[in-house]
Order: structure tokens, then C-alpha cells, then sequence
């Protein structure tokens, strides 16, 4: 846009279509940012309908749209191509539905889900997704995160050890395409499996699809009391085999996390167990005792009583490099190893934090570190993982690694995704959802 008359005229012709199908429309300030790109205006609608009207006025205007929530995790994936307007989910912050008996909520997008938890709590009931701190300094929003945030960043904490991810507890999405077109798919129930699954298609897909504006999820009953128990290991291969014997163990744990903060320090292995008191009193002494008998020495017991929203260790957050380890649980002593020779050869030392029993792991790389032995570090792990040679044809990768967030030089230097297999198929979707491709382009994995 130009800075002379015309393009003084063009912005005011722009803004003032936008805000006759969103009041809530202010100018863009220096905090208004995603992954670096800076946007031009901030538009809040108050409805969906609201929202389909503003979406199908920038579709007219040719503008690209990038959706925010809290903004706790807007710096995930790589920069769009271009930011025009971010549509902002505070005022669309509603439970539109919790029935307490069927354990299921439905919820608008931007819901947080600290006060969603608490709505939840007065039933005895939780959402089982509680995603870490994102550590954004840069969040609109000090509250946490929204659930719309929570389902196209497809993040999920310790217990999805047990729960799984939000697209596993999703039963119903509502979404505006990019054209302002309202679709829904799934129900209320949770058996209910009609229509495409848009929910699945959703998650994790960082705002490139279309805006999210209403959620249905399934509940679980909340906890009357959980207990950590950890045990601190030497070396990987105990780390690896106490992992294994808590995942294996018949005592249903809620949580398997790993903790290794450097390569000198060791490595701490934890478990939940979450449910009525005496039960897990039982459990956790049956857990030790199993501990005790089968690795070396005695774990550390580290009971913590919670309200049931499972307070796990914390995992720190930094403004550095964050990457996300996926892999088989089996695999885990594979991807421990090359995660160190990785970094060893590239002069770092990054913590290695994550839940070990459902394959996932954040490598935290310190912001001090260059940004080329970062990428090439990035570049090694794919290459250990066997991620270049799966998608070639060659055997099937050990694991994927994504860089969920980077500073200004990493990202400059870094490919976010890597190798994608399934890009074609991405692309088609994309084709179909934004044939225009102007929601978050370039955020997504092969720059959809």
C-alpha cells in the first residue's frame, strides 16, 4: 500500500468495508505480530455470523487473514507469507453448552481454558488436555490459551499419555472458510460419526484451512487426587527401560514424562496416577515397589496433591529454539541417542523435556546458541530420524522433528517442517479449503 494519497484513500476505503462487517476493528499496533510478520488491522467479531461477514468482505478485498486467539503460541509455525488482518477470538469466549451427563461441552473458540476448567471443576468434570505454558512473551492474553488456539496448534501436555490430543477428543467443529461459507461437521455425542471429519482435518492446521469459531469436546470426570512418581536415571538406557516398565505397568498411569535438562545432569522419569484417594495410594505404592524391584536403586517419591488438573512437573519455557521430537514410545532410546550425538556435534546442549510414553518430546535449544549450528543441528536430527530417506522411498523414519517456535536468526535459517510425505495431499486441501490461499499462507508444512 502506498504512503501518498491514493494509498492514504485506498487503507480508509479498506478499513472502513472491514468495520461495516466488524465494529470491533482497530489499526494494527507494534504488538500485533505473527511470527514477525506485522499485520494491518486487528478485527474481534462478536458471532460467527459476524465473523462469515468479515471473512467474506477481506475475500472481496483480496486480504490475507491470520486467526488469534490468546496469542500464547501465535509464534509457532513458520511466518506467513504476507498478514493483512488478524481475526481475534476474545469476544467469541462463550460455553455454549455443557451437558454435565453426556460429558461433553461445547464451547466458543476463544474460551480460555483456565476458565473453561473452571466451569468444568463445578461438575466434577475436565477437559484432559492441559498443554504446558507456551512461554510467549509476546501473548495478548496472560490467562492461557483458547481452545480454538488449542486445536490448530493441536497441542496437548502430559496426559495425553491416556487421553490423547485434541483431535482425539474433538466430537464437533464449526469453521468459516475462506470465502465467509459457515461449515459444520460432527455432533454432540460422542458416537456420533456423521459427515466428513473436519475436526481431524483442523487440528494442528495453524489457522491455514479457515477460522474456527465453535468446539465440541468430550469430558472425562476430574480426579479427586493425583501423585507424581520419579525416578532419576544415570544414563538413557535406564531412562528408556524405567519409561517402558511405568507404560507396561498394569497400574493405569495418567502420565509418563522425561526430563533432561543437560547432557552432564540425569535424567528424571515421572509418572501420574490419578483417581479416587485410596486407589491411588494403592497404586502408588504398587508402582514403587515395581520401580524398586526392577531398576537400580530406589525412586524418589514426589506425591504432589492436586485439584485434578494434573500438576505435572513444570516444564520450563525459553525464548530460544523449541522443536517437536514425534516418535513410536518403543523408539525412545533411539531418539535420545541421536538427539545428544546431534547436538554434541554442533556444540549444544539442549534440555529434552516431553512425554516419553506417548512419543513426544520438546528439545529447548538456548536463544544464545548461532543460528547455523542450530539449522544444521535441525538438519542432523532429520537426517538420524531418517525423515530424507522416508520420504524418497527409503525405510520408514524413526521420528519427525518440527520447529514449533525459533528467534529471528534461527528462522531466517531453519525449515520449520522439513520433510512432509503426505505435501501433495496438504496441498490439495489447502486448494480446496483457500483456493486463494490467504488464510496464514506460508505457514504450514511445504509453505501452504
Amino acid at each position: 500500500m502506498g504512503t501518498g494519497p491514493s494509498g492514504t484513500s485506498a487503507a480508509a476505503t479498506i478499513a472502513a468495508q472491514l468495520a461495516n462487517t466488524c465494529a470491533d476493528l482497530t489499526p494494527a499496533s507494534e504488538r500485533d505480530v505473527v511470527g514477525g510478520r506485522q499485520a494491518r488491522y486487528v478485527a474481534a467479531p462478536g458471532s460467527a455470523t459476524e465473523a462469515a461477514a468479515l471473512l467474506a468482505t477481506a475475500a472481496e478485498l483480496g486480504l490475507t487473514v491470520v486467526p488469534r486467539g490468546s496469542g500464547s503460541r501465535l509464534d509457532w509455525g513458520a511466518a506467513p507469507a504476507s498478514c493483512d488482518l488478524i481475526v481475534d477470538t476474545r469476544r467469541l469466549d462463550q460455553v455454549i453448552e455443557h451437558a454435565a451427563g453426556d460429558l461433553v461441552v461445547t464451547v466458543q473458540a476463544g474460551v480460555r481454558l483456565d476458565d473453561l476448567a473452571d466451569v468444568l471443576a463445578t461438575a466434577g468434570q475436565r477437559l484432559a488436555l492441559d498443554p504446558p505454558p507456551a512461554g510467549n512473551p509476546g501473548g495478548i492474553d496472560a490467562r492461557g490459551g483458547t481452545a480454538g488456539g488449542l486445536i490448530a496448534t493441536g497441542v496437548a501436555g502430559p496426559l495425553r499419555f491416556r487421553y490423547g490430543s485434541p483431535r482425539d477428543l474433538l466430537i464437533g467443529i464449526t469453521v468459516i472458510r475462506a470465502d465467509g461459507k459457515i461449515t459444520k461437521s460432527g455432533g454432540k455425542v460422542v458416537k456420533n460419526v456423521a459427515g466428513y471429519d473436519l475436526g481431524k482435518l483442523f487440528t494442528g492446521s495453524y489457522g491455514t484451512l479457515g477460522l474456527i469459531t465453535e468446539a465440541t469436546f468430550r469430558l472425562h470426570p476430574k480426579p479427586e487426587t493425583s501423585t507424581w512418581i520419579s525416578i532419576e536415571c544415570t544414563k538413557p538406557e535406564s531412562a528408556a527401560e524405567t519409561a517402558a516398565l511405568m507404560a507396561d505397568s498394569p497400574l493405569v498411569p495418567a502420565a509418563i514424562e522425561l526430563d533432561w535438562s543437560s547432557a552432564a545432569a540425569p535424567i528424571s522419569v515421572s509418572v501420574l496416577l490419578e483417581g479416587d484417594a485410596l486407589s491411588v495410594e494403592v497404586r502408588a505404592d504398587r508402582m514403587i515397589d515395581l520401580l524398586s524391584r526392577r531398576t537400580r536403586g530406589l525412586p524418589s517419591d514426589h506425591r504432589k496433591r492436586s485439584d485434578g488438573r494434573s500438576a505435572h512437573p513444570p516444564r520450563t519455557t525459553s525464548n530460544g529454539t523449541k522443536i517437536r521430537i514425534t516418535f513410536w514410545a518403543g523408539q525412545l532410546l533411539q531418539v535420545l541417542g541421536v538427539i545428544r550425538v546431534a547436538a554434541a556435534e554442533h556444540g549444544l546442549d539442549p534440555a529434552i523435556r516431553g512425554s516419553a510414553g506417548a512419543g513426544v518430546l520438546e528439545v529447548d535449544v538456548a536463544a544464545s546458541a548461532p543460528a547455523a549450528e542450530v539449522a544444521q543441528f535441525v538438519a542432523r536430527l532429520r537426517a538420524g530420524f531418517g525423515g530424507v530417506g522416508a520420504v524418497a522411498g527409503g525405510p520408514p523414519s524413526v521420528a519427525s522433528a518440527v520447529v514449533l517456535n525459533a528467534p529471528a536468526e534461527v528462522r531466517d535459517a531453519v525449515d520449520f517442517w522439513g520433510p512432509v510425505p503426505a505435501l501433495g495431499l496438504m496441498r490439495a486441501v489447502k486448494d480446496r479449503f483457500d483456493p486463494e490461499h490467504r488464510m496464514a499462507p506460508g505457514r504450514f508444512a511445504g509453505g501452504i
